[in-house]
């Protein structure tokens, strides 16, 4: 079932409207995956010219001189990130009192600084009160967060990036008892089915990351079990990136998340300014952070903020599906002159030493 095509009978059965006009199409088994949707704020309306979405942010027909993103989460980051590099002035205004909230506070300080070297600014702890699209722009009302005085930005084009909700509306689901919870999230079981015989959900209708390959990963999962297999996908070892300039990704626990628990850790680092390769293509800024449980060496989470982090973030996945440690990277041969040698140095300083700092 893909999005707005579908919506849902008794008995599995499916009656799908643009494109099959008429046509009943029955199944054993059906798998919701329709995705999400923008979330909309209060009080904005996105006409996907003034004031956007996403994907209208994509389909701008000129460069707009002044930008305001509505959001610093990965989403607006990215956007934005994209229209400055083409010459746009671009603010950020968040209500939370830091961007990407989800990401290691340490990476995340070095990654705004990165980012406002690039003329990017940020207004934390913000909200927008008041929209006027009247005029050739946008003005927009933002206070405090906790309230306090009023400002007016303008801009040509705002970005509504708050995130995104479960495209679940509209599918019939109450018809057939399909149980979701107060986002319009679907709850799902272990092997991702509903609390109604025979229909699954899988991806963005369902609690986890809102993230395309998660998403694959439960379509392979919930194809194994309703073939009567075993499938599996661990949330905890699923990959985030970012993909601005630097990118950043990482994978597993944060810093503060490893504190929260209670753990013994040790962390370890390498800067990418002392990455030889790094600094044969000019790109140096960035750093490897890997987090490893103290008594054990396991690594528990790692951090990279780096050109390719979405490439090199591949190997640490590997290794916390394996339940490897900081000792096993660094023993590995990683060939030179790669970026990949900042993971390797980043192991040996949370067990030993690096060498080439």
């Amino acid at each position: 079932m893909s999005k707005g095509m579908a919506s849902s009978y008794p008995h599995t059965r499916c009656q799908w409207t643009p494109l099959m006009v008429g046509t009943l199409v029955k199944g054993k088994n059906i798998i919701i995956a329709t995705g999400s949707d923008v979330k909309s704020l209060p009080g904005i309306i996105i006409d996907e010219e003034k004031i956007v979405s996403s994907t209208g942010a994509l389909a701008l027909q000129q460069i707009p001189k002044k930008l305001v993103v509505i959001g610093a989460g990965y989403i607006g980051l990215e956007m934005g990130s994209v229209w400055a590099r083409l010459g746009s002035e671009v603010t950020f205004v968040e209500f939370a009192p830091d961007i990407v909230p989800s990401m290691d506070g340490e990476v995340r300080k070095q990654f705004q600084r990165t980012l406002e070297k690039q003329k990017m600014k940020f207004m934390l702890k913000t909200k927008v009160v008041g929209v006027d699209t009247s005029g050739n722009g946008v003005k927009l009302t933002v206070e405090p967060a906790s309230g306090g005085d009023q400002t007016t930005l303008e801009a040509d084009v705002v970005l509504v990036s708050a995130g995104r909700t479960p495209f679940t509306a509209g599918l019939g689901l109450d018809r057939i008892g399909v149980e979701t919870d107060k986002g319009g999230r679907i709850l799902v079981n272990e092997r991702f089915a509903t609390n109604v015989s025979s229909v699954y959900a899988i991806g963005d209708v369902i609690p986890g990351p809102m993230l395309a390959h998660k998403a694959e990963e439960d379509g392979v999962a919930s194809v194994e079990f309703i073939a009567g297999k075993h499938g599996h996908v661990d949330y905890d070892k699923v990959p985030g990136v970012v993909y601005t300039h630097p990118e950043v990704a990482s994978v597993g626990k944060t810093e503060e998340q490893v504190k929260a628990l209670g753990v013994e850790y040790r962390v370890g680092k390498f800067p990418f300014l002392a990455n030889s390769r790094a600094k044969a293509i000019d790109d140096a800024e960035g750093l490897v952070k890997i987090i490893a449980e103290k008594e054990t060496d396991k690594i528990l989470g790692v951090h990279i903020m780096a050109p390719n982090a979405g490439e090199l973030i591949r190997e640490a996945v590997l290794t916390l599906a394996y339940d490897a440690t900081s000792e096993d990277i660094s023993r590995v041969c990683h060939a030179h002159p790669t970026m990949s040698e900042a993971l390797k140095e980043a192991a040996m300083a949370t067990h030993d030493k690096p060498i080439h700092i």
